[in-house]
């Protein structure tokens, strides 16, 4: 079945005409790029102190707002060749259902999970200026910034599942194998149990968001 896009007869969290004001119009979809790509950049920086400790191999898994900052921009790139047409006319295809599927669940289940592990033991950052409400502010921003990839992109069940997979396999990854992002206590069964539900909720959240890719372009 094919699902109309946000703002074609749905209920937006971002209402369609800020969407079309900022995705549709070059200097504003360059300054969100541009802020997602130095979102990177102060996310990894984040991160520098205790990286030695990761393998190289494992930063990717380790460093989950930067990946969700760059997966953002990466999605929002895909709409560079679409400027001076309206959003609706934004290329879908398998590939970008995919990539935006992904980049909205990692925005959003970043974001809750953040404001949920600072709040779990509040006095230990509480009222730290940066490392509480400046974390957590920049965080939670994520979730509705990821309500734009609605108003162009579309999903599959293909791209649910691997998004879902990707997520649980990284709650494993966090508390198997110690590769959740730096904290100032030890993560308990409440943070664990959370995750796993910030997750679940996320790709839910997504389900609920996107529009379907028609099966003629391979959904």
């Amino acid at each position: 079945m094919e699902w109309p896009l946000a703002g074609d007869e749905r209920t937006d969290v971002i209402p369609r005409r800020w969407a079309r004001y900022y995705l549709e119009n070059a200097p504003s979809l360059v300054w969100l790029i541009f802020a997602n790509v130095a979102g990177v950049f102060v996310g990894v920086f984040f991160y520098l102190e205790t990286l030695p400790e990761v393998e190289t191999l494992a930063w990717p898994l380790y460093m989950d707002s930067p990946v969700a900052t760059l997966l953002m921009a990466l999605a929002l790139a895909t709409l560079l060749p679409n400027l001076g047409r309206r959003l609706d006319a934004a290329p879908a295809n398998l590939v970008l259902a995919y990539l935006h599927t992904i980049a909205f669940v990692w925005l959003v289940e970043t974001g809750l999970w953040t404001a949920l592990a600072l709040n779990l033991h509040v006095g230990l950052y509480f009222p730290d200026l940066w490392r509480y409400f400046g974390v957590l502010v920049t965080h939670v921003l994520f979730v509705p910034e990821a309500y734009l990839l609605p108003h162009f992109g579309r999903t599959t069940p293909g791209a649910l599942g691997l998004a879902l997979a990707l997520a649980l396999v990284n709650d494993v990854l966090d508390y198997g194998f110690g590769l959740h992002p730096p904290l100032r206590y030890e993560p308990g069964l409440v943070l664990i149990a959370g995750s796993v539900a910030t997750s679940l909720l996320a790709v839910g959240l997504a389900a609920h968001a996107f529009g379907r890719l028609p099966a003629d372009r391979g959904g």
